[in-house]
């Protein structure tokens, strides 16, 4: 007779997780590293519970103040992890579900593994209309956790506690591989998680979800090779793929053997840049004068793990030889298949191996190598004016910022960003020097991920430094996992640049022929937001909240604030009023589009140029 254990529906979920494993390379990971969460009427006496009483050790349990900030976290855990792991994020029905959309989009978009369980409405539907219910007149079984099915990789509501026999295995399934990682959505009604049943005691036993590196098909590999022999300036863009496949030292080798030059996307930047003197940095829309150089002429772009966004494609305007092929590695048939590609659906790592291994003693000619060297040189110089710091007490500009900031670092230590300037910036300018050393949100670029993001990295790898790196915009959306990082006691250092407002899209604004509006953090006038510059006091705000905090007004005083940070055991805040300087120059284009319609002289030239731009795009079949 089959072994049975009594167990509510929240009992039964977490007896689960703790023993849900995910195995690549003959390293066993666990696949829920704890859960994220925050308690209201439709979770605390279910799945709150159900934590106390049966979560223990294996899964611990962690208190965000944000329920979108706690996915943040969850994501970035899992992309210090390479995709190994993940944490469960919990809520209460209403808001504290909707909140979860922002974060379930960032993971998704990021192909990341979360597991979101929030509360949901009465599956009795006995006195309905609960608090916070959604009374849609359409559907009653409507609420509001189906807002994230959009942006869900899995959705289900259980309504049922034996449902979780079938909706469990299929989630971890689709957490578990790289090809389908995104958001998993369990939403869980209220009446139902306290509610038991009779569960076979084996669906408790230990579940190993095994990961494979298989190699394309003879056929598809042969193609790719033949047309990396035929071509005369072949490139890689080393997409998040490359890291999360651990495939860093496997794409140096073939580097190494070959000379074709890699070009990183904000995800590849991730890899350790001073493998190679052929890694050129990063490319489109926020690359680099080298890397789309190399890029905009290749006649052959070999793409490893990128979902060759608009960013890394400008727009579809990048790669400007007529007679351009790709080649593309991914587990996911879907980005594979992306401008025409011979789509290679395998892992990146033995993928790699193989290609090396069959070209031989292929390399790429010497008057390619020899301009790709000098490119290189070029950009060097051009990033050193860059950054360059003044030796006075002057403010530093935000270039001057990162400059300092990457030559004072330990190299193993780890910046994290996501949004406005900084991303851009720092593509260009930062050189990685460790493996996860550049830890960007770029895919969703969600603002408020940086200082939750931050913790997550902490928790993945807690012997790194972690710096979170973002303007004032964005700390004030989304600054409170600093208490979450005192209560944990995990150290992360926040660097918050002060520009007064969202200088990135007043600077886009502009380039679109526009003056300034609605961007920046001023008084209202009876013209509009355009009178002083709002005054806050961004260091008292973090020592309110019981961090350390520093002012740093030029460099000197930023390398001291960094060490004192550096010699701190909690949490601190460096604030940094920035120098207001031209942007850094752009060696892409962006379609954003123009007004066609408007009276403004401005607008009209930049529509001009637009329509000029357009005519560059370039589509592959």
């Amino acid at each position: 007779m089959e072994s049975k254990e009594w167990l509510t529906t929240a009992g039964a979920l977490v007896k689960f997780l703790k023993n849900q494993y995910i195995k690549r390379d003959g390293i066993e990971h666990r696949l829920i590293n704890g859960v994220f969460g925050i308690f209201g009427h439709g979770n605390v006496a279910g799945l709150g519970q159900a934590l106390q009483e049966l979560g223990g050790a294996d899964l611990p349990f962690f208190q965000p103040k944000n329920e979108q900030a706690m996915v943040h976290g969850a994501i970035a855990f899992s992309k210090a992890r390479r995709g190994l792991g993940t944490f469960a994020c919990t809520t209460s029905i209403g808001p504290g579900a909707t909140n979860l959309v922002t974060g379930a989009a960032t993971a998704t978009i990021n192909r990341l593994p979360v597991l979101l369980l929030p509360g949901d409405i009465f599956a009795n539907r006995s006195g309905v209309p609960v608090l916070q219910q959604l009374e849609h007149p359409h559907s009653p079984d409507m609420s509001v956790n189906d807002c994230l099915k959009p942006v869900s990789r899995y959705w289900d509501r259980i309504n049922r506690p034996e449902q979780l026999l079938q909706a469990l295995p299929e989630a971890m399934g689709v957490l578990s591989r790289p090809e389908t990682a995104g958001a998993v959505t369990l939403a869980l009604p209220q009446d139902v998680q306290a509610e038991a049943f009779l569960f076979p005691r084996i669906f408790f036993e230990k579940r190993v979800y095994a990961l494979n590196r298989n190699l394309p098909c003879d056929e598809e590999m042969n193609l790719a090779i033949q047309l990396i022999k035929k071509s005369e300036r072949p490139v890689i863009i080393a997409g998040g793929g490359v890291f999360y496949s651990d495939a860093g030292e496997a794409l140096r080798e073939f580097v190494k053997s070959t000379h074709i030059p890699v070009a990183m996307t904000q995800a590849g930047k991730s890899l350790n840049e001073q493998d190679s003197n052929f890694y050129l940095g990063g490319v489109g829309v926020t690359g680099n004068l080298a890397a789309n150089s190399i890029v905009r002429d290749s006649d052959l772009v070999i793409v490893l793990g990128s979902r060759l966004s608009d960013f890394t494609t400008a727009s579809k305007t990048q790669f400007q030889n007529s007679k351009v092929k790709f080649v593309s590695v991914n587990l996911d048939r879907h980005d594979a298949q992306k401008h025409g590609s011979l789509a290679l659906i395998s892992d990146i790592r033995v993928t790699l191996v193989g290609l090396r291994s069959a070209l031989g003693s292929y390399r790429i000619s010497q008057e390619y190598e020899q301009r790709i060297l000098a490119v290189a040189e070029t950009w060097n110089k051009t990033r050193n004016e860059i950054i360059e710091s003044l030796d006075s007490d002057d403010l530093l500009s935000q270039s001057e910022v990162i400059g300092v900031l990457n030559a004072t670092v330990d190299r193993d230590s780890v910046i994290v960003h996501a949004a406005g300037g900084l991303p851009g910036d720092l593509h260009k300018l930062w050189r990685t020097t460790s493996e996860g050393n550049y830890h960007s949100e770029y895919g969703y670029s969600c603002m408020g991920y940086e200082i939750a993001g931050a913790l997550g990295v902490a928790l993945a790898d807690p012997k790194r430094e972690v710096f979170a790196v973002l303007g004032d915009g964005s700390y004030l959306m989304l600054n409170h996992e600093i208490v979450t990082s005192l209560q944990e006691g995990i150290k992360i250092t926040v660097i918050l640049l002060d520009n007064h407002g969202f200088q990135c899209i007043q600077n886009l604004q502009k380039s679109c022929g526009s003056q300034s509006f609605g961007n920046e953090f001023r008084s209202r006038e009876k013209s509009g937001l355009s009178g002083d510059v709002l005054k806050i006091d961004y260091a008292l705000n973090a020592k309110s909240l019981g961090a350390e905090a520093f002012t740093a007004t030029n460099k000197k005083a930023f390398i001291d604030a960094l060490e004192k940070c550096k010699n701190s055991s909690k949490t601190c805040l460096i604030y940094i009023p920035l120098r207001p300087r031209k942007p850094v120059p752009a060696y892409s284009w962006w379609d954003v589009p123009v007004s066609q319609v408007s009276e403004d002289e401005g607008v009209k030239i930049v529509r001009k140029k637009y329509e000029e731009a357009l005519e560059k795009k370039h589509f592959y079949y």
